[in-house]
C-alpha cells in the first residue's frame, strides 16, 4: 500500500489522466508561503493542447474535491505540460523527442549533444552535429550508457520546409 502523499495522489489521479488520453508525468505538492500548490504534469505522444489540459484539470479538481487526498487545508491545482527543456526519464520521452536536440550526461562521464533520429527498446540512433564545418556523424547510444538527458531549446533551427524553400529561392 502507498504511504506517501504523492504515491496516493498518483494512484488516485492517474486513471483520470489516462482516460483523457494523456500520460501522468509528474505530481508535486509544494508549500509556497502559507499556500500549498499541487502541480500535475501531463503529456501525450501528440502533445496536449489547452482544451485537453482544461478538461483534465476539471476532472482532477472534481475527483480531489470528492476525496480528502489533499487534506482540509486550501491548495491550488496547477495542470500543465513538461517545459521546453524537459528531462527525459522514460522510454516514451525519448520517442517523443525524436528530431530534437538533446544534451546527454553519459554514464562513463562527460556530455554529448546530439539529435535523436530514432529510439528503440535498447537505445537511440543519434546525429552528432559537426564542429567547425565538419559533417554530422551518426552514433548509437544504449540507454544503459545514459546517466541523464535533457531536451535543448533551439532558436535558430531551420526545419526541412524552410530549407527546401531556401534552395528553391537560390535556384530561381
Amino acid at each position: 500500500m502507498s504511504t506517501t502523499q504523492s504515491e496516493r495522489l498518483q494512484e488516485l489521479l492517474e486513471p483520470l489522466v489516462s482516460s483523457q488520453g494523456l500520460d501522468l508525468e509528474e505530481i508535486a505538492v509544494e508549500t509556497v508561503g502559507r499556500k500549498r500548490v499541487l502541480r500535475v504534469v501531463v503529456d501525450s505522444d501528440t502533445g496536449a493542447d489547452l482544451d485537453r489540459i482544461a478538461d483534465v484539470s476539471r476532472a482532477l479538481s472534481a475527483k480531489l474535491d470528492e476525496t480528502d487526498a489533499m487534506g482540509s487545508a486550501e491548495y491550488t491545482l496547477e495542470v500543465g505540460t513538461p517545459g521546453a527543456e524537459r528531462a527525459l526519464t522514460e522510454h516514451r520521452h525519448y520517442v517523443r523527442a525524436t528530431g530534437r536536440l538533446v544534451r546527454f550526461q553519459l554514464a562513463e562521464g562527460g556530455d554529448l549533444v546530439a539529435r535523436i533520429l530514432a529510439a528503440d527498446e535498447e537505445g537511440l540512433d543519434l546525429e552528432v552535429p559537426g564542429v567547425k564545418g565538419r559533417k554530422a556523424t551518426a552514433r548509437r547510444l544504449a540507454f544503459d550508457d545514459i546517466a541523464g538527458a535533457r531536451v535543448q531549446v533551439e532558436f535558430n533551427r531551420k526545419d526541412d520546409a524552410s530549407e527546401k524553400n531556401d534552395k528553391k529561392e537560390e535556384e530561381a
